[in-house]
């Protein structure tokens, strides 16, 4: 199995309601697709989301990578030598996740195809059905109380909520979530970098304080202050997990060595595909840190490599994959069936996309 050639096109999927955080507000996803054609006539599809707040990855930026190195590195290779693929992928450009990661998935959806079986069970295959929470975001405490309200009724068990923008107002958003949707609910505290270390404390202390029972809280402090991160997983009695600190598999070794924090997510756009992925998950089992896999705000492509990926190692036992679900549609054929918290995974060869509805090519 040759591949032959890519094609790139771009997906705008409106959201539900607009997703708010500490460090942005978007009402639509805006995603690049890639298409990675073989001489056999399999397709392998990829997505990359733009999320310059994070990953420092624009449109711009990710359709360079891939037009002017990634792609010239794949075509003409052959989907069988795939560690060789894998490195040269990843040797190609310095930086650019996004873009790597959807080249990353769509050579695994090929693999897959080319040996007849479903990604998650090259990978281990321990589960078919994963439970996500899913995500409200930041808005007036009244407001975040009934988005809460509706997720339960909706049948969600665990909410993420987004703090951060204007701390002063954390607790109070967290008290009228809780007092609204009982005690019967899990809730995890998204800060994206808002607090700084002392500040996080004291208001971690003050949430437990109150009795509002968070299950963790993701990167309180900001990505590069790693200090600040072991700071606030030392003196806090609610556990931290590291989201923002943690790209690429060193950046996970090292907090797990250090012991900065108590759990790791692992994003496909922030380490680069799932290859990386996998040398994450690794490195958490040989150190007995929990991890979550996580998403952007991505349509089904992407977050349906991570659903892959979750349902082959027991060591992520935190699921936040409520990209698609967030969407107002789903232009996406085939993969995951998301129902709401409920994902269950395909059993078709490779990643399980079948095509893409509604999308304008770029070539």
């Amino acid at each position: 199995m040759k591949i032959t050639e890519v094609k790139l096109g771009k997906i705008s999927v409106p959201l539900r309601v607009p997703f708010k955080t500490a460090l942005r507000s978007v009402s639509s996803v805006e995603d690049i697709v890639v298409e990675v054609h073989t001489d056999t006539g399999a397709v392998g599809y990829g997505e990359a989301p733009p999320t310059g707040a994070i990953t420092g990855d624009t449109t711009g930026a990710i359709l360079g990578a891939l037009q002017d190195h990634i792609i010239k590195t794949v075509v003409g290779r052959d989907e069988d030598d795939f560690e060789d693929l894998m490195l040269a992928l990843n040797k190609c450009i310095v930086g650019n996740t996004s873009a790597k990661a959807a080249m990353d998935m769509a050579l695994w959806d090929l693999y897959g195809q080319l040996y007849k079986i479903p990604v998650y069970k090259l990978l281990g295959g321990s589960r078919k059905e994963i439970i996500t929470d899913i995500t409200i975001s930041v808005n007036d405490p009244d407001e975040m109380a009934r988005d809460a309200v509706d997720a339960v009724r909706r049948g969600y068990d665990t909410l993420k909520i987004k703090v951060g923008a204007h701390p002063e107002l954390d607790v109070a958003r967290l008290t009228a979530v809780r007092q609204a949707i009982g005690s019967d609910t899990r809730i995890r505290i998204d800060a994206n970098q808002g607090w700084e270390p002392k500040q996080a404390v004291r208001l971690l202390n003050q949430m437990q304080e109150k009795g509002l029972d968070i299950e963790f809280v993701e990167q309180p402090v900001k990505a590069h202050d790693i200090d600040g991160l072991k700071y606030v997983t030392e003196r806090s009695y609610v556990p931290v997990l590291a989201d923002e600190s943690v790209f690429s598999p060193e950046d996970a070794v090292r907090i797990m060595q250090t012991r900065a924090a108590d759990l790791v997510n692992i994003k496909l756009m922030k380490c680069g595909g799932l290859y990386n992925a996998l040398k994450i998950v690794s490195a958490a089992e040989v150190y007995g840190v929990e991890c979550m896999i996580g998403c952007m705000l991505e349509a089904k492509i992407s977050v349906n490599a991570a659903v892959h990926l979750a349902c082959a190692k027991k060591i992520i036992t935190k699921i936040d994959l409520d990209g698609p679900v967030l969407c107002s549609e789903d232009p996406i054929l085939g993969g995951a069936v998301f129902d709401e918290q409920r994902i269950t995974v395909s059993d078709e060869p490779g990643l399980g996309i079948k095509g893409v509805e509604k999308m304008t090519y770029l070539d």
